[in-house]
């Protein structure tokens, strides 16, 4: 059965909206996990717009279950990274327009950054995921690099419908099946929620999905603790 890692950026960018304390996105790191969460993911970007430092310390302090810190090749948050030291870095492209993550990091282009970001996590003990689309060549360059992991991503498989979306899981699948005979684990995020993700959880040796705004889009009317409690099960059920 796939682990499932919950996003609290969404948490932390309602608190951002007024630039206060509340919510506290480390209180919605505790009932994610007493939900049921085997991860907390959480993404530190350049202009702070979300998830703040103070999160990123807080939350290794806090967090009992594996900690996922997502991020860009910035020296800056490399340098925290190796001194807060999560669990599993993932390396992600990031503009500062966009309004969430629009797509794979693109390696084979940045492979010299991604190089020596992965070497700079990899000697401070953290293992690295890459975040990529289902796309070979790419997967066949995290293997050169390094990578421990790959996180797919399933935006385009989201956006899908019908036999669209069915050509979208056959690709994903296929890119499942070359990250796992490199020996990489198999990871799965973007625009997954409680109609689409169990496809996806079923996936052969599906490692962990990372989903967030789904998970905390319906914690506002049923709680977070049993919105994560209610994905774990759907994530369960597809791994039978």
């Amino acid at each position: 059965m796939a682990n499932l890692g919950v996003n609290i950026d969404h948490v932390a960018t309602v608190r951002q909206a007024r630039r206060t304390y509340e919510p506290d996105p480390i209180w919605a790191a505790a009932m994610a996990e007493l939900g049921g969460a085997d991860c907390i993911t959480l993404h530190l970007r350049e202009d702070r717009r979300h998830i703040i430092d103070r999160d990123v310390r807080v939350a290794r302090e806090t967090v009992q279950v594996k900690l996922n810190l997502e991020m860009a090749c910035v020296d800056e948050i490399i340098q925290l990274a190796r001194e807060v030291r999560p669990d599993q870095c993932t390396l992600v492209p990031e503009r500062r327009e966009e309004v969430t993550t629009e797509g794979g990091l693109d390696i084979i282009t940045h492979a010299d950054s991604v190089r020596e970001t992965i070497a700079q996590l990899h000697d401070a003990g953290i293992s690295v995921s890459l975040f990529l689309d289902p796309i070979e060549a790419q997967i066949e360059a995290a293997k050169r690099l390094n990578a421990d992991a790959i996180e797919l991503h399933t935006g385009q498989y989201a956006l899908a419908t019908g036999a669209d979306q069915t050509k979208e899981l056959a690709r994903l699948r296929r890119a499942g099946e070359l990250i796992r005979s490199h020996g990489m684990d198999l990871h799965a995020g973007h625009g997954l929620n409680y109609q689409n993700a169990c496809p996806v959880a079923a996936l052969p040796e599906m490692g962990e999905l990372n989903i967030g705004h789904s998970i905390v889009a319906r914690a506002i009317f049923v709680g977070l603790q049993t919105a994560v409690r209610e994905m774990k099960e759907l994530i369960r059920q597809a791994g039978q």
